[in-house]
């Protein structure tokens, strides 16, 4: 895992230092985002997945509220094929409402829609001792605009890498009533003729809380700090957010009692 996060980071480091008249903005943005997950079981292999997700962020004079603005929404749903019990396929549709940037200014649209198709692939290593660790590769297609008034949409991909683990604390393995904490990292990169410079798009880290009530219901939240590019379309500035991520995971089997598995299944 460590080394893993080694090499995200210096990969991060390497592509900024590529730009020329970088600038990294130091004085961070803070937000606060709250978001429910679910998986329905609806066969064997197959299980249908959805998240939702308000996304806040800061006030416009106090970059450290957290809370002033409505940033977005996320609504994203897909088919998750389980191929077996180290691996799985998610594909689905994704509307994303983007909020205007400073309210009330009417150069700004109030709020702009962003439709996507993603798909995923999701590794799931075997324990390493008390250590259950995750390989993502996450693909989105984007058909995005700024709320600026009149702006056009533009086509962009975007390729995310993301490790993390689940360690249980109080018991041996993850299972009902277990604390556990989940440390991540994520890479972001995205292409498409909009994008005129740098690939890098973004670079977080995020360690959480969680603790699973039962086979059901399991809540996560904790701190993630984010490196990323800000509007400049040159790619070369760069600035911070810090999270708050509120989550709660919620799995049901619709199938039949006599066909159900005892499981939990955590993603994020």
């Amino acid at each position: 895992m460590r080394q893993s996060l080694v090499i995200l980071a210096s990969i991060f480091l390497w592509q900024a230092a590529q730009a020329q008249d970088q600038s990294v903005i130091n004085e961070p943005n803070s937000g606060l985002w709250i978001g429910v997950y679910n998986k329905l079981r609806m066969t064997k292999k197959i299980y249908y997945y959805s998240e939702t997700h308000l996304r806040f962020r800061n006030s416009l004079d106090n970059n450290m509220s957290f809370v002033g603005r409505m940033g977005q929404i996320y609504n994203r749903h897909g088919v998750n094929f389980l191929f077996n019990k180290h691996f799985e396929f998610t594909i689905g549709p994704t509307l994303v409402f983007n909020y205007t940037p400073e309210p009330g200014n009417p150069d700004f649209e109030k709020v702009v829609l962003e439709p996507r198709v993603w798909h995923q692939w999701l590794f799931i290593m075997p324990y390493m001792g008390r250590v259950k660790l995750y390989h993502q590769f996450r693909f989105e297609h984007r058909f995005k605009r700024d709320n600026n008034v009149g702006a056009p949409f533009q086509y962009t991909d975007r390729y995310r890498y993301k490790i993390f683990a689940y360690i249980p604390l109080n018991k041996p393995t993850l299972g009902n009533k277990t604390l556990f904490i989940a440390p991540s990292a994520e890479i972001f990169l995205h292409s498409g003729k909009s994008i005129v410079a740098n690939p890098m798009e973004d670079f977080r880290v995020y360690t959480g809380l969680g603790y699973i009530l039962n086979n059901n219901v399991t809540f996560f939240g904790g701190h993630m700090w984010t490196l990323g590019q800000g509007r400049n379309p040159a790619g070369f500035q760069y600035g911070q957010n810090h999270i708050i991520r509120l989550n709660v995971f919620l799995t049901f089997d619709l199938r039949k009692r006599t066909k159900r598995i005892d499981e939990i299944r955590l993603t994020d």
